[in-house]
């Protein structure tokens, strides 16, 4: 659901609202609107019409026709990158394992302006990097090194240590 509103926002600048959150769900679990309308509190007809406007929006963002049938087919493509870290064995490591996705839902993503209090973001080659920059923050917190996000994300270790 957290991919889905991200790229919705770099794509609208909007993002998803309870029931297109719930509709995505819903569909995801193969639900009828009138299921979907009865957990969300709201007729049918109503969800059926903004559940046709978010397949189309869908549609719009992931550059391919997105309807109920194939939304879940649509989201594992878009999921290109499943990346366990743990030990070589499977075990985990301290009982706990990490998955990250990595998502590279669409090729063009808009670059944040920056604002006074903000220093300027330099430039990446292009947007697909922007996703990848702000994976490294995430990386960072499960306590990997930069040359490790480096060579998980495919960026030069020079701009993953420059990211903040």
């Amino acid at each position: 659901m957290q991919f889905v509103d991200e790229v919705v926002c770099a794509n609208t600048g909007k993002h998803l609202n309870d029931l297109q959150r719930k509709i995505i769900e819903g569909i995801l679990k193969q639900q009828k609107y009138s299921d979907i309308a009865d957990t969300y509190g709201c007729t049918a007809g109503h969800a059926k019409d903004i559940g046709y406007k978010l397949l189309q929006m869908l549609s719009d963002v992931f550059d391919e026709p997105v309807d109920k049938r194939n939304l879940k087919s649509m989201l594992e493509r878009q999921l290109n990158l499943n990346i366990n870290f743990g030990d070589r064995n499977n075990n985990t490591h301290f009982g706990h394992s990490h998955t990250i996705n990595y998502i590279n839902g669409c090729s063009e993503l808009p670059t944040p302006t920056p604002t006074k209090s903000q220093p300027p973001t330099p430039d990446y080659q292009d947007g697909t990097n922007q996703v990848k920059i702000e994976m490294a923050g995430k990386l960072r917190q499960l306590g990997l090194k930069d040359e490790q996000i480096a060579e998980v994300l495919g960026l030069a270790g020079e701009v993953v240590k420059q990211i903040d």
